[in-house]
């Protein structure tokens, strides 16, 4: 694979489903199939690279000409599982998040607006001929949604020093759990926090990750990982990460009505990403 960059976009956390060979049609599923066997693979960091690339020409490309054809790969159960990038839809999408984030004088210098316009009605004429279509892949910069903790539980989190066999390598914290899992902790959460508290974006964002779990085969994957946000977190406070049972306590205490120990459960959530959001604020 060449390099197109030695530029790493870090601090990104990622939400991603992971669907069997049997979920895809002929002629995609024997696609996957074919890749799945091959000895290297891309990683997310290259698909990072990739997005950084398109960027520096002018004017600069903000979302890919050709929808991608990688896709992360997994076997579990004796079965392989996989996630598509689906990069230039996911493009797509977050464009559209950006005037929300940026300032205009810097989404301009950023993406001329000519340029954004462009992608747009691209963006409004394939969605003409793909109503149905959602990305494999969601993610969020400089934190983790309170509501993707929702859908794990602590006892599935998985947490290495390093990886990638160097000295060098940075840890790894993510999540793995079944679909069936996922949607019934979804379900389970809105019923106690409807019957907690008035409608907001808290219910708000769970009600719209429940439906985009619906979207995928029942036998699927979710996985929640950390992706760049060890970068940002010290190793010590990495290590003692717990915010997935953190989340299921203040859940299980608004149930009870202990008002007192969901307060207790949020506030070390809100300890725990101060410091990111701070890096952020700096940044």
């Amino acid at each position: 694979m060449p390099k197109v960059s030695s530029v790493i976009v870090p601090y990104a956390a990622y939400l991603r489903v992971y669907e069997p060979l049997a979920a895809f049609p002929e002629p995609e599923r024997d696609h996957w199939a074919r890749y799945a066997r091959r000895p290297e693979r891309p990683s997310y960091q290259d698909e990072l690279r990739r997005s950084l690339a398109d960027l520096l020409p002018t004017p600069p490309v903000p979302v890919p000409v050709h929808e991608s054809r990688d896709a992360f790969v997994l076997e579990a159960g004796g079965a392989v599982h996989v996630c598509p990038w689906r990069t230039r839809l996911r493009g797509w999408q977050a464009l559209g998040d950006l005037a929300e984030e940026l300032p205009p004088p810097l989404l301009d210098a950023v993406l001329p607006p000519l340029v954004r316009h462009q992608a747009t009605q691209d963006y409004e004429r394939w969605l003409a001929g793909h109503p149905d279509a959602r990305p494999w892949i969601r993610s969020a910069t400089w934190q983790v949604p309170l509501t993707w903790f929702v859908l794990v539980s602590d006892a599935e989190r998985e947490y290495a020093k390093g990886s990638g066999g160097t000295p060098d390598a940075p840890p790894v914290l993510r999540y793995r759990t079944p679909m069936v899992q996922a949607r019934r902790r979804v379900a389970r959460s809105l019923r106690t926090l409807r019957d907690a508290m008035d409608e907001g974006p808290l219910i708000d964002e769970l009600v719209d990750v429940g439906r985009w779990l619906e979207e995928f085969h029942p036998r699927a994957l979710v996985e929640l990982d950390y992706g760049g946000l060890v970068h940002v977190l010290p190793a010590g406070d990495l290590e003692g990460d717990h915010s997935a049972a953190d989340v299921a306590e203040g859940i299980e205490a608004l149930r009870v009505g202990d008002g007192v120990a969901a307060g207790e459960a949020y506030g070390r959530l809100v300890e725990r990403w101060r410091a990111v959001r701070d890096l952020r604020s700096a940044n």
